[in-house]
């Protein structure tokens, strides 16, 4: 068996080079290094900080993170070691390369899932079934993102269309019907408050281009925020009927979007480093105060609401255009498409395991999120879950420094950096009886609101929470799961493919600075003749045979 010979390879080494010592064993005691390439990651380097000294204390390990870039999935593949864990960003093309290449470990080897990963095999049987459909393969090679236990509901809306709703009442609640309504009123609002906490110009909002993909990852998320359709490719697919939308077609979704945030730039709204900042850059804008608006709930409400503002009546809520109509994820036990695998060439397959297993505990995916048990959030004498008084502050204000014995870096830079996730946030934790996410806790809930302008919200919209608003609305589309994953391209394809996202990604930021609509059009149609040139056709007649597979799937879910 795989294992056992690599397990006995081991052995040979550590007697070879005095390891193992006599009465032991083992190698316990040795700090192991994994290595986690992570096609989610925001960071390079050894994990530091608390969750590093989580995973030091529980498994002995420090963690080396390898974010994905430019030519970093083709140098591993080459190399023939794809890391000790693997996370991916799809379980498309890259991820299916990888299981033909035979370099990721099959977790039946050995039964090394039942054995070393019991929590998942006895939670998450759907979410292994559907892998080993994706593999084609007839094996399992992993899970994916954001399981759930049933599929009775949808997941949390994080497309919440967070404002600050004190400048907004101080506006006296103006009408907002679309998009054109909103930039009105954040320019308004800009008026009202044209500096934030540390004295700085504010602006209507702050995007950044870390996660590009195949175009403007924030453009196309305006479409998925305002009509539901999902990104698809180069285009858009909706979800409620299965058609595909080409990016560069006029009138499409994504090219509405691009000139809306032109005109946005043009009105002084867009924050003009928004092309060249870092998410994390931008993060501490929308924590200053910098940032009157986001259509994500994790770069506005969860980011800037803490006491220090609702101490002095500012707060992030909800305010959602009304012919907006978000998309949000359907709750499924067959789980996403961010896989979580584990490298064919590991020399620890068993401790890998352990260690996504526990990230699969309540325990583990509280961490996650919350920090360390006893630390920063913990059970209470009716096993209900609360944040400590110091968790309360740290997450909050993740710049909040975090005890020596738990590294001593802020909160931020300590957390989880290799941005996955096992259970959704929206499930139920087994141990508590209450979803993941804090926002449900019965401990986090303020029934007379933080402050007067969250009460002005509840007044004015009828509802207690974000969730309960975003329901109460109606208007949602919801992406029904299913085991879909996009087939592999041809090498020609792929290439093509690549030349033409590299000239969406450069051709919109140049058109989002453009300095008239003279210029935008411009622009647009230079992109849209070099993307042709490059074979941007040939592409979308994938996206719509790749859409056309997706429909017939979920079709009968509907």
């Amino acid at each position: 068996m795989k294992r056992m010979k690599k397990a006995v390879a081991m052995l040979l080494v550590l007697v070879m080079t005095g390891s193992l010592l006599s009465g032991c064993g083992s190698s316990k005691g040795k700090l192991i290094t994994l290595t986690v390439y992570s096609q989610l990651a925001n960071y390079s380097g050894e994990m530091q900080g608390w969750f590093a000294t989580i995973l030091e204390q529980k498994f002995n390990v420090k963690v080396n993170i390898v974010p994905d870039g430019d030519g970093v999935y083709d140098t591993r593949m080459e190399s023939g070691d794809l890391g000790d864990i693997v996370v991916w960003g799809n379980d498309g093309a890259d991820y299916i390369r990888a299981v033909e290449a035979g370099l990721l470990y099959d977790w039946e080897d050995d039964n090394l899932v039942q054995e070393y990963g019991p929590y998942i095999w006895e939670h998450m049987q759907a979410a292994l079934e559907k892998n080993r459909e994706v593999s084609r393969t007839g094996a399992i090679y992993g899970f994916g993102h954001n399981v759930a236990r049933s599929s009775d509901s949808h997941d949390a809306f994080f497309y919440t269309w967070d404002i600050r709703w004190d400048l907004y009442e101080e506006l006296g609640h103006p009408e907002v019907n679309d998009l054109y309504d909103l930039m009105d009123v954040l320019e308004q609002m800009q008026a009202l408050s044209p500096t934030g906490d540390d004295g700085n110009k504010t602006y209507a909002m702050s995007i950044w281009p870390d996660w590009d993909g195949n175009y403007v990852m924030y453009v196309k998320a305006m479409a998925t925020a305002y009509y539901g359709y999902d990104e698809f490719g180069f285009g858009h697919y909706n979800v409620e009927t299965g058609e595909f939308y080409d990016a560069l077609s006029e009138g499409s979704p994504y090219l509405e979007m691009l000139a809306w945030f032109n005109q946005l730039y043009r009105r002084g709204l867009l924050d003009p480093d928004s092309m060249t900042q870092k998410y994390d850059e931008m993060g501490a804008k929308v924590q200053n105060g910098n940032v009157l608006f986001s259509i994500f709930n994790y770069a506005g409400s969860l980011t800037f609401n803490n006491e220090k503002h609702s101490a002095e009546n500012q707060i992030m809520l909800p305010l959602t255009p009304n012919e907006a109509s978000p998309i949000v994820a359907g709750l499924s036990p067959l789980g996403g498409n961010r896989v979580w695998s584990i490298g064919a060439k590991t020399q620890y397959p068993e401790l890998c395991m352990e260690i996504i297993n526990w990230l699969c505990t309540p325990e583990g995916r509280l961490s996650m999120d919350y920090g360390p048990k006893g630390v920063c959030w913990d059970y209470d004498e009716e096993g209900r879950t609360y944040l400590t008084e110091f968790g309360k502050i740290a997450v909050e204000d993740k710049q909040t420094l975090m005890p020596d014995e738990w590294g001593g870096a802020t909160f931020n830079d300590g957390s989880f950096q290799v941005n996955n996730t096992t259970w959704t946030a929206a499930d139920i934790n087994p141990e508590s009886g209450e979803p993941y996410d804090r926002a449900y806790w019965l401990s986090e809930q303020v029934p007379e609101g933080r402050c007067d302008a969250e009460r002005d919200w509840r007044a004015f919209t009828g509802s207690l929470t974000t969730q309960e608003y975003m329901d109460a609305r109606g208007k949602f589309a919801v992406d029904v799961p299913t085991t879909y994953s996009e087939s592999d391209k041809e090498p020609e394809l792929e290439n093509t493919w690549q030349q033409v996202a590299t000239c969406l990604k450069d051709y919109s930021w140049r058109a989002i600075y453009a300095t008239s609509d003279e210029e935008f059009e411009q622009i647009v149609s230079e992109m849209r003749g070099r993307a042709m040139s490059y074979g941007y056709q040939q592409c979308i007649e994938w996206c719509i045979q790749e859409a056309n597979i997706k429909n017939a799937l979920q079709e009968p879910l509907r």
